[in-house]
Protein backbone atom coordinates (compact mmCIF):
# COMPACT_ATOMS: atom_id res chain seq x y z
CA UNK A 1 0.00 0.00 0.00
CA UNK A 2 1.52 3.39 -1.04
CA UNK A 3 2.68 5.68 1.74
CA UNK A 4 0.20 8.50 2.38
CA UNK A 5 2.07 11.81 2.51
CA UNK A 6 -0.98 14.09 2.53
CA UNK A 7 -0.10 15.42 6.00
CA UNK A 8 3.67 15.18 5.56
CA UNK A 9 5.82 18.15 4.57
CA UNK A 10 7.86 16.92 1.60
CA UNK A 11 10.96 18.90 0.62
CA UNK A 12 12.76 18.21 -2.64
CA UNK A 13 16.29 19.57 -2.77
CA UNK A 14 19.00 19.48 -5.39
CA UNK A 15 22.42 18.12 -4.44
CA UNK A 16 23.94 21.55 -5.13
CA UNK A 17 21.49 23.17 -2.69
CA UNK A 18 22.06 20.57 0.04
CA UNK A 19 25.85 20.44 -0.30
CA UNK A 20 28.58 22.77 -1.51
CA UNK A 21 29.45 21.30 -4.92
CA UNK A 22 31.10 24.41 -6.32
CA UNK A 23 34.45 22.63 -6.68
CA UNK A 24 33.08 19.77 -8.79
CA UNK A 25 30.91 22.17 -10.83
CA UNK A 26 33.96 24.31 -11.55
CA UNK A 27 35.94 21.24 -12.57
CA UNK A 28 33.18 20.12 -14.99
CA UNK A 29 32.73 23.58 -16.55
CA UNK A 30 36.48 23.98 -17.09
CA UNK A 31 36.69 20.50 -18.64
CA UNK A 32 33.70 21.25 -20.87
CA UNK A 33 35.33 24.45 -22.12
CA UNK A 34 38.60 22.70 -22.94
CA UNK A 35 37.41 19.29 -24.13
CA UNK A 36 33.61 19.07 -24.48
CA UNK A 37 33.71 15.54 -25.93
CA UNK A 38 35.41 14.09 -22.85
CA UNK A 39 34.17 16.44 -20.13
CA UNK A 40 31.58 14.03 -18.76
CA UNK A 41 34.06 11.19 -18.50
CA UNK A 42 36.52 13.46 -16.70
CA UNK A 43 33.74 14.50 -14.34
CA UNK A 44 32.82 10.87 -13.62
CA UNK A 45 36.45 10.07 -12.92
CA UNK A 46 36.71 13.06 -10.57
CA UNK A 47 33.56 12.11 -8.64
CA UNK A 48 34.68 8.48 -8.33
CA UNK A 49 38.10 9.52 -7.05
CA UNK A 50 36.48 11.76 -4.43
CA UNK A 51 33.38 9.75 -3.54
CA UNK A 52 34.84 8.92 -0.13
CA UNK A 53 35.41 12.62 0.62
CA UNK A 54 32.27 14.10 2.25
CA UNK A 55 30.81 17.23 0.74
CA UNK A 56 30.47 20.26 3.01
CA UNK A 57 27.17 21.95 3.89
CA UNK A 58 25.31 23.92 1.25
CA UNK A 59 22.77 26.71 1.68
CA UNK A 60 19.84 24.36 2.24
CA UNK A 61 21.61 22.04 4.68
CA UNK A 62 20.63 23.80 7.95
CA UNK A 63 16.94 23.83 6.98
CA UNK A 64 16.93 20.15 5.95
CA UNK A 65 18.68 19.05 9.13
CA UNK A 66 16.30 21.05 11.33
CA UNK A 67 13.19 19.82 9.50
CA UNK A 68 14.25 16.18 9.74
CA UNK A 69 14.75 16.72 13.46
CA UNK A 70 11.00 17.27 13.81
CA UNK A 71 10.38 13.57 13.13
CA UNK A 72 11.36 12.88 16.74
CA UNK A 73 7.87 14.12 17.66
CA UNK A 74 6.02 11.64 15.41
CA UNK A 75 3.41 9.55 17.15
CA UNK A 76 4.38 5.88 17.26
CA UNK A 77 1.09 4.81 15.75
CA UNK A 78 1.37 7.28 12.88
CA UNK A 79 2.85 5.59 9.79
CA UNK A 80 3.62 8.78 7.86
CA UNK A 81 6.61 10.94 8.87
CA UNK A 82 6.17 14.59 9.78
CA UNK A 83 8.85 15.57 7.28
CA UNK A 84 10.22 13.81 4.22
CA UNK A 85 13.27 15.01 2.23
CA UNK A 86 14.06 13.88 -1.31
CA UNK A 87 17.40 14.61 -2.99
CA UNK A 88 16.75 15.45 -6.65
CA UNK A 89 19.96 15.66 -8.65
CA UNK A 90 21.11 16.02 -12.26
CA UNK A 91 23.98 13.68 -11.41
CA UNK A 92 23.88 10.13 -12.71
CA UNK A 93 23.52 7.31 -10.17
CA UNK A 94 27.26 6.68 -10.61
CA UNK A 95 28.42 10.25 -9.94
CA UNK A 96 25.68 10.60 -7.32
CA UNK A 97 27.36 8.05 -5.07
CA UNK A 98 29.40 10.85 -3.50
CA UNK A 99 26.15 12.65 -2.63
CA UNK A 100 24.73 9.51 -1.01
CA UNK A 101 27.95 8.95 0.95
CA UNK A 102 27.80 12.56 2.15
CA UNK A 103 24.21 12.11 3.34
CA UNK A 104 25.34 9.16 5.45
CA UNK A 105 28.39 11.03 6.71
CA UNK A 106 26.23 13.92 7.95
CA UNK A 107 23.71 11.47 9.45
CA UNK A 108 20.75 12.88 7.53
CA UNK A 109 17.75 10.55 7.54
CA UNK A 110 17.08 10.89 3.81
CA UNK A 111 15.88 7.68 2.18
CA UNK A 112 14.54 8.87 -1.19
CA UNK A 113 16.51 10.25 -4.12
CA UNK A 114 16.29 10.85 -7.87
CA UNK A 115 19.40 10.97 -10.09
CA UNK A 116 18.53 12.03 -13.64
CA UNK A 117 21.91 12.19 -15.48
CA UNK A 118 21.55 15.69 -16.84
CA UNK A 119 17.78 15.74 -17.31
CA UNK A 120 15.66 18.22 -15.35
CA UNK A 121 14.98 16.98 -11.84
CA UNK A 122 11.99 19.34 -11.80
CA UNK A 123 10.11 16.83 -13.98
CA UNK A 124 9.79 14.54 -10.95
CA UNK A 125 8.53 17.04 -8.38
CA UNK A 126 4.91 15.94 -8.74
CA UNK A 127 5.86 12.24 -8.70
CA UNK A 128 7.45 12.65 -5.25
CA UNK A 129 4.58 14.80 -3.86
CA UNK A 130 6.99 17.67 -3.16
CA UNK A 131 5.68 20.74 -1.29
CA UNK A 132 8.90 22.79 -1.47
CA UNK A 133 11.61 22.49 -4.11
CA UNK A 134 15.02 24.02 -3.36
CA UNK A 135 17.62 24.28 -6.10
CA UNK A 136 20.48 26.38 -7.44
CA UNK A 137 19.27 25.88 -11.02
CA UNK A 138 17.28 28.87 -12.28
CA UNK A 139 15.56 26.94 -15.09
CA UNK A 140 14.43 24.11 -12.80
CA UNK A 141 12.96 26.55 -10.26
CA UNK A 142 11.18 28.49 -12.99
CA UNK A 143 9.72 25.29 -14.44
CA UNK A 144 8.31 24.25 -11.06
CA UNK A 145 6.78 27.68 -10.41
CA UNK A 146 5.24 27.84 -13.89
CA UNK A 147 3.73 24.36 -13.58
CA UNK A 148 2.25 25.27 -10.19
CA UNK A 149 3.18 22.00 -8.52
CA UNK A 150 4.67 23.52 -5.37
CA UNK A 151 6.74 26.33 -3.90
CA UNK A 152 10.23 26.69 -5.38
CA UNK A 153 13.30 28.80 -4.69
CA UNK A 154 16.69 29.46 -6.24
CA UNK A 155 19.11 29.34 -3.32
CA UNK A 156 21.81 31.94 -2.97
CA UNK A 157 25.36 31.01 -1.95
CA UNK A 158 25.84 30.09 1.74
CA UNK A 159 26.11 33.12 4.07
CA UNK A 160 29.56 34.66 4.40
CA UNK A 161 29.06 35.13 8.15
CA UNK A 162 27.90 32.21 10.27
CA UNK A 163 24.68 32.81 12.23
CA UNK A 164 23.95 30.80 15.36
CA UNK A 165 20.45 29.43 14.94
CA UNK A 166 18.68 28.24 18.12
CA UNK A 167 18.85 24.46 18.55
CA UNK A 168 15.68 22.39 18.46
CA UNK A 169 13.73 24.79 16.26
CA UNK A 170 12.86 25.32 12.62
CA UNK A 171 12.86 29.03 11.83
CA UNK A 172 11.53 30.21 8.47
CA UNK A 173 11.07 33.80 7.28
CA UNK A 174 8.83 34.79 4.36
CA UNK A 175 8.32 37.95 2.38
CA UNK A 176 4.65 38.76 1.81
CA UNK A 177 3.63 40.03 -1.64
CA UNK A 178 4.47 37.73 -4.58
CA UNK A 179 5.57 35.05 -2.09
CA UNK A 180 2.85 34.18 0.43
CA UNK A 181 0.33 36.43 -1.28
CA UNK A 182 -0.34 37.05 -4.96
CA UNK A 183 1.54 39.76 -6.84
CA UNK A 184 -1.60 41.87 -7.44
CA UNK A 185 -0.88 44.40 -4.70
CA UNK A 186 2.80 44.65 -5.53
CA UNK A 187 1.87 45.37 -9.14
CA UNK A 188 -0.28 48.29 -7.97
CA UNK A 189 2.69 49.68 -6.05
CA UNK A 190 5.07 49.31 -9.00
CA UNK A 191 2.70 50.76 -11.59
CA UNK A 192 0.76 53.37 -9.59
CA UNK A 193 3.02 54.23 -6.66
CA UNK A 194 2.99 53.96 -2.87
CA UNK A 195 0.03 56.26 -2.25
CA UNK A 196 -2.26 54.22 -4.49
CA UNK A 197 -0.98 51.00 -2.95
CA UNK A 198 -1.70 52.15 0.61
CA UNK A 199 -5.13 53.49 -0.34
CA UNK A 200 -6.11 50.19 -1.95
CA UNK A 201 -4.80 48.00 0.87
CA UNK A 202 -6.51 50.10 3.55
CA UNK A 203 -9.81 50.01 1.67
CA UNK A 204 -9.54 46.23 1.14
CA UNK A 205 -8.23 45.35 4.61
CA UNK A 206 -11.22 43.05 5.21
CA UNK A 207 -10.83 41.33 1.83
CA UNK A 208 -8.35 38.42 1.99
CA UNK A 209 -5.54 38.53 -0.54
CA UNK A 210 -5.23 35.88 -3.22
CA UNK A 211 -2.78 33.08 -2.57
CA UNK A 212 0.80 33.42 -3.77
CA UNK A 213 3.24 30.63 -4.72
CA UNK A 214 4.12 29.91 -1.07
CA UNK A 215 0.60 29.97 0.41
CA UNK A 216 0.19 26.19 0.24
CA UNK A 217 3.59 25.71 1.88
CA UNK A 218 2.54 27.97 4.77
CA UNK A 219 -0.67 25.97 5.13
CA UNK A 220 1.31 22.71 5.07
CA UNK A 221 3.52 24.05 7.85
CA UNK A 222 0.35 24.84 9.78
CA UNK A 223 -0.78 21.22 9.30
CA UNK A 224 2.61 20.11 10.53
CA UNK A 225 2.21 22.26 13.65
CA UNK A 226 -1.13 20.54 14.31
CA UNK A 227 0.60 17.14 14.30
CA UNK A 228 3.11 18.19 16.95
CA UNK A 229 2.33 17.35 20.59
CA UNK A 230 2.65 20.89 21.93
CA UNK A 231 0.45 23.99 21.57
CA UNK A 232 1.19 26.11 18.53
CA UNK A 233 2.55 28.96 20.70
CA UNK A 234 5.28 26.60 21.95
CA UNK A 235 5.89 24.83 18.64
CA UNK A 236 9.50 24.21 17.52
CA UNK A 237 8.37 25.59 14.14
CA UNK A 238 8.74 29.37 14.27
CA UNK A 239 7.50 31.43 11.32
CA UNK A 240 8.05 35.11 10.58
CA UNK A 241 6.82 37.46 7.88
CA UNK A 242 9.33 40.15 6.97
CA UNK A 243 7.73 42.63 4.61
CA UNK A 244 8.30 46.14 3.31
CA UNK A 245 4.64 46.91 4.03
CA UNK A 246 3.75 49.30 6.83
CA UNK A 247 0.65 51.11 8.12
CA UNK A 248 -1.99 51.32 6.72
CA UNK A 249 -1.30 48.24 4.57
CA UNK A 250 -0.38 45.87 7.42
CA UNK A 251 -3.94 45.12 8.54
CA UNK A 252 -4.76 43.19 5.38
CA UNK A 253 -1.82 40.84 5.94
CA UNK A 254 -2.93 39.85 9.44
CA UNK A 255 -6.56 39.44 8.45
CA UNK A 256 -5.64 37.32 5.43
CA UNK A 257 -3.63 34.95 7.61
CA UNK A 258 -6.56 34.75 10.01
CA UNK A 259 -8.86 33.88 7.10
CA UNK A 260 -6.47 31.13 5.99
CA UNK A 261 -6.41 29.71 9.52
CA UNK A 262 -2.63 29.78 9.88
CA UNK A 263 -0.53 30.89 12.84
CA UNK A 264 2.50 33.13 12.36
CA UNK A 265 4.76 33.85 15.34
CA UNK A 266 6.30 37.13 14.25
CA UNK A 267 5.57 39.82 11.67
CA UNK A 268 7.77 42.78 10.78
CA UNK A 269 6.29 45.68 8.79
CA UNK A 270 9.40 47.62 7.84
CA UNK A 271 8.13 50.42 5.61
CA UNK A 272 11.27 50.70 3.52
CA UNK A 273 13.86 49.76 6.14
CA UNK A 274 16.36 47.07 5.17
CA UNK A 275 15.42 43.49 6.00
CA UNK A 276 18.94 42.24 6.77
CA UNK A 277 19.14 43.47 10.38
CA UNK A 278 15.75 42.01 11.29
CA UNK A 279 16.73 38.69 9.69
CA UNK A 280 20.03 38.68 11.54
CA UNK A 281 18.09 39.01 14.80
CA UNK A 282 15.44 36.41 13.86
CA UNK A 283 18.10 33.88 12.73
CA UNK A 284 16.06 31.84 10.22
CA UNK A 285 17.17 28.58 8.69
CA UNK A 286 16.02 30.18 5.44
CA UNK A 287 14.45 33.39 4.13
CA UNK A 288 12.28 33.53 1.00
CA UNK A 289 11.85 36.72 -1.04
CA UNK A 290 11.16 37.64 -4.65
CA UNK A 291 13.43 40.68 -4.95
CA UNK A 292 17.21 40.72 -5.31
CA UNK A 293 17.41 44.09 -3.57
CA UNK A 294 16.43 42.36 -0.32
CA UNK A 295 18.11 39.02 -0.97
CA UNK A 296 21.57 40.30 -1.88
CA UNK A 297 22.10 41.79 1.58
CA UNK A 298 20.17 39.11 3.48
CA UNK A 299 22.11 36.24 1.88
CA UNK A 300 25.33 37.50 3.47
CA UNK A 301 23.82 36.82 6.90
CA UNK A 302 21.22 34.03 6.61
CA UNK A 303 20.44 31.24 4.11
CA UNK A 304 18.23 32.81 1.44
CA UNK A 305 16.22 31.75 -1.59
CA UNK A 306 14.75 33.71 -4.46
CA UNK A 307 11.12 33.03 -5.38
CA UNK A 308 10.66 33.33 -9.17
CA UNK A 309 7.64 35.07 -10.65
CA UNK A 310 5.37 33.11 -12.97
CA UNK A 311 6.74 33.59 -16.49
CA UNK A 312 3.30 34.80 -17.57
CA UNK A 313 2.86 37.29 -14.72
CA UNK A 314 2.79 41.04 -15.24
CA UNK A 315 5.70 41.48 -12.82
CA UNK A 316 7.81 39.04 -14.83
CA UNK A 317 7.04 40.89 -18.05
CA UNK A 318 7.82 44.19 -16.34
CA UNK A 319 11.19 42.87 -15.19
CA UNK A 320 12.04 41.65 -18.70
CA UNK A 321 11.12 45.05 -20.11
CA UNK A 322 13.34 46.81 -17.55
CA UNK A 323 16.27 44.56 -18.46
CA UNK A 324 15.74 45.29 -22.15
CA UNK A 325 15.74 49.05 -21.48
CA UNK A 326 18.94 48.71 -19.43
CA UNK A 327 20.67 46.88 -22.28
CA UNK A 328 19.55 49.44 -24.85
CA UNK A 329 20.63 52.36 -22.68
Amino acid sequence: MPLNLANTLVVGISATALFDMSESDKMFNEAKAKDPDHAMQLFRDYMRENEGSPLTEGTGFPLVKALLGLNQYKDRDDKSPLVEVVVMSRNSPDTGLRVLNSIRHHKLNITRSAFTAGESAADYVEAFDVDLFLTTDVEDAQQVIDEGHCAAAILKEPPKVGTEIPEGQVRIAFDGDAVLFSDESELVYKTQGMEAFHAQEDELQNTPMQEGPYANLLKKLSTLQDRLPMRVEYSPIRIAIVTARNSPSEMRVIKTLREWGVYVDEAFFLGGLGKDKVLKAFKPHIFFDDQDIHLDSAANLVPSGKVPYLSSSALSQQRKSAKTIDKVS
